[in-house]
C-alpha cells in the first residue's frame, strides 16, 4: 500500500461510536475552499501586491449510513431505545422512538481510511435525518 494516497472509508467514528456501514459512493468530503482578497496595483500588472486571507477552508462531509440497527438510529438521530423488561442491563434494544425535536450533535469525528491514514475532525457537527426508500432495490438510510 502506498501511504502517499488517501482512499477508502474503513470506519467513521463519532466520539468512540463506530457509525456502521456507509452507502457505497455516498461519502463526500465537501466543504469550502479558502478565500482571500487580492490587492492589485497599477504599478504591478499581472500579480497582486498583497493577499489578505479572509477565511480558512472547511471540511463538510456528507454520507449515508445504511446499517439501520436501533443503536445507530439512537446514536445518529436521537430519540429513545426500548428494551425487553428482562434486559436489565439494557444491552439488546428491541425498538426505537424518533425524537420530537431536531438534534445537533457536536464533537470529535475520526475517518479511518483503508489506505491506513486517519482524518481527525476535532469539533464536527452532525445534522441527520431518516431518508431513502423502502423498496426491494434500496434501503432506508440516515443521511
Amino acid at each position: 500500500m502506498n501511504k502517499n494516497f488517501m482512499y477508502g472509508i474503513g470506519a467513521v467514528k463519532y466520539k468512540d461510536f463506530v457509525v456502521g456501514y456507509i452507502e457505497k459512493g455516498s461519502f463526500d468530503l465537501g466543504g469550502q475552499k479558502p478565500e482571500a482578497a487580492k490587492i492589485e496595483a497599477e504599478q504591478a500588472p499581472g500579480a497582486p501586491v498583497l493577499v489578505i486571507p479572509q477565511s480558512n477552508g472547511s471540511i463538510a462531509p456528507t454520507f449515508s449510513v445504511i446499517q439501520m440497527d436501533y443503536k445507530n438510529l439512537h446514536a445518529l438521530l436521537g430519540g429513545s431505545l426500548h428494551y425487553k423488561t428482562e434486559d436489565s442491563e439494557k444491552k439488546n434494544p428491541v425498538g426505537w422512538t424518533a425524537p420530537q425535536t431536531a438534534i445537533l450533535m457536536q464533537g470529535p469525528w475520526e475517518l479511518s481510511l483503508v489506505s491506513g491514514q486517519s482524518v481527525l475532525i476535532p469539533n464536527g457537527t452532525l445534522l441527520s435525518n431518516l431518508g431513502g426508500k423502502l423498496t426491494l432495490t434500496e434501503t432506508a438510510k440516515i443521511e
